[in-house]
């Protein structure tokens, strides 16, 4: 049998070191990102209207995608922002196009997300005024 390079062997210290990267990332993305403060709002409103209406494990499942989702895209959305400023720092009509279907991919999802929540929490909310 053949051995493994050292190198492709898996190493759990360098595993978690790496994820090192993937916190910076995070924190890049919390302190560039202004969107990102509005989108936690909206995030932690729907999750207090869902503990205060109490719903479902499928409910919760549904909004905890919807949130992360959108935080998902938002992160593409950044990572390609700050790559096209880096790459085309002088007006292009492509890096303005590519940073719009960006934004538009972030705007969708957040369209979608907001659908969710109109489906779990207004029939919710409704039902304790009738």
């Amino acid at each position: 049998m053949e051995k493994i390079p050292e190198k492709k062997r898996f190493n759990l210290v360098a595993r978690l070191k790496s994820n090192t990267h993937a916190m910076r990332g995070l924190e890049v993305f919390i302190k560039s990102t202004h969107n990102a403060w509005v989108h936690l709002f909206f995030a932690a409103a729907a999750i207090y209207l869902g503990v205060m209406l109490d719903i479902s494990e499928l409910e919760w499942v549904s909004i905890v995608f919807a949130i992360g989702l959108v935080m998902v895209a938002e992160v593409f959305n950044t990572a390609i922002e700050i790559d096209i400023d880096l790459t085309s720092p002088d007006f292009h009509p492509y890096a303005r196009d590519s940073k719009d279907v960006a934004a538009a991919g972030v705007a969708l999802t957040v369209v979608m997300a907001g659908i969710v929540g109109m489906i779990i929490f207004i029939p919710k909310i409704i039902a304790l005024y009738i």
